[in-house]
Parts: C-alpha cells; sequence; structure tokens
C-alpha cells in the first residue's frame, strides 16, 4: 500500500471517530474547547506514533498468547512518559486534560491501531498509519471542539502550555450562547449532527467516484467496439 494512501485511508475511510467510532471517551470529554482538543490530539499522536514502531518492531517476537499484554505494557509505558512531560512542561494542558490524559492507555485507537496494522505492517507503514490515524483524530477533534466552544461560549479562546490566555475572539455575543453545548449533551448533539455530514460528503464523494469510473468503462467500451469494427 503506497504511504499517501494509507494516511489518506486513516482520515477519510478508516476516521477512527466520525467512522469506526473508536476513542469516543476523549472526543465527548475533552472537546469543549480548541485548546482542550489540540492538546489531546497530540498526545494521542504521540502515543499512537511511538507504540506504533515499537509494536510493529516486537510484534515477530511476540507469542501469541501475550501479545495483548504485551501491547498494553508497551502502551502503558509510553503514557506515562508522555504524562509526565506535558505535566513538567505543559503544565496547563496537563491540568485541563486532567485524568483522560492517563486514560489514553485505554483508548480503544490505540490498542486497535497495534494489533489491527502495527502488528502486521513494517515500521515505515506504521508510521504512516499513525500519521493518518492522528490526523483524522484531530479533524474530528477541532471541528466538534469548534462548534462546542463557539455556540457554547460564544468565543474562541487559545491558552499556552502553561494554560495563560494568549488571546480570545469574541464571535457570538454572550446572552446569545446555549450553555447546553458546554455539557456532555451538547457533545452528544454535536458530535452526531457532524458525522451525519461527514457521512453524507463521503457517500456522494463515493457515488460520483462509481459514476466517473462507470462513464470511462463506457467510454472505452465504445472505443474498443470502434476499433473492432
Amino acid at each position: 500500500m503506497k504511504k499517501g494512501r494509507i494516511i489518506l485511508n486513516g482520515i477519510i475511510n478508516e476516521n477512527p471517530t466520525f467512522v469506526l467510532f473508536l476513542g469516543m471517551c476523549p472526543v465527548l470529554a475533552t472537546s469543549g474547547s480548541i485548546y482542550s482538543a489540540l492538546g489531546m490530539s497530540v498526545c494521542v499522536f504521540l502515543v499512537l506514533l511511538l507504540s506504533n514502531i515499537i509494536i510493529s518492531l516486537v510484534s515477530k517476537i511476540t507469542p501469541d498468547e501475550i501479545r495483548i499484554p504485551v501491547y498494553i505494557i508497551i502502551i502503558a509505558t509510553i503514557v506515562s512518559a508522555i504524562s509526565m512531560f506535558v505535566e513538567a512542561f505543559a503544565s496547563g494542558i496537563y491540568s485541563t486534560l486532567g485524568s483522560y490524559l492517563q486514560l489514553i492507555v485505554v483508548n480503544c485507537i490505540i490498542l486497535g491501531r497495534a494489533e489491527a496494522f502495527a502488528s502486521k505492517n513494517k515500521v515505515v507503514d506504521s508510521i504512516m498509519d499513525a500519521i493518518g490515524i492522528s490526523i483524522g483524530f484531530l479533524m474530528a477533534m477541532v471541528i466538534v471542539a469548534l462548534f462546542r466552544e463557539v455556540i457554547g461560549t460564544g468565543c474562541i479562546t487559545m491558552n499556552n502550555l502553561n494554560g495563560e490566555q494568549i488571546f480570545q475572539l469574541r464571535i457570538i455575543p454572550e446572552q446569545y450562547c446555549i450553555s447546553l453545548f458546554n455539557q456532555p449533551a451538547g457533545a452528544f448533539l454535536v458530535l452526531g449532527v457532524c458525522v451525519a455530514v461527514f457521512t453524507f460528503i463521503k457517500e456522494k464523494a463515493a457515488d460520483k467516484k462509481k459514476a466517473k469510473e462507470k462513464e470511462l468503462a463506457e467510454k472505452q467500451k465504445v472505443a474498443n467496439e470502434a476499433t473492432n469494427a
């Protein structure tokens, strides 16, 4: 499989949030703001990248009977290291994500890609898969967070790594904000709408591709008939 194809597959055909419905816990819990969504996405990318690389390297020497426990130990070690790194150098992100940072250990995106892809493919392909899946996850997180933050608070607020505010952009007057979107029910609502729109666009693109392929096949058939005549 071509490297670009692997990345594109993770963004569209196997988007972890909008297609595979993996990692719903962090999507719903940490998408209240773009700041927290970006923080979670970066952490997931680092864990997924490192775990894919290591699991791809050790998969052939790992007995099938213990492969899942081995994968979990690898992922847990990586998450612990990244968690300590974030706590030390990005205290704002650490406090915003809270326990959800440690819960990346049981995020089904990480273990799912380890079992479904990294354990069966070479290191380079596993890296491409981590990049594609991470971009797909980032896209979903930012889209959901954008709608929730703008509709729920009326503004976009961005902080630095220590949690200090960098800027705040007011888009909707405060009196017109809908606080429901700051709550879990709002997260489910926005996610549902986003999934519906993503699925509609994806199916339309697939139908357009099939129609184009059919048209090309018909033209080729006519050209072959003309040549035979």
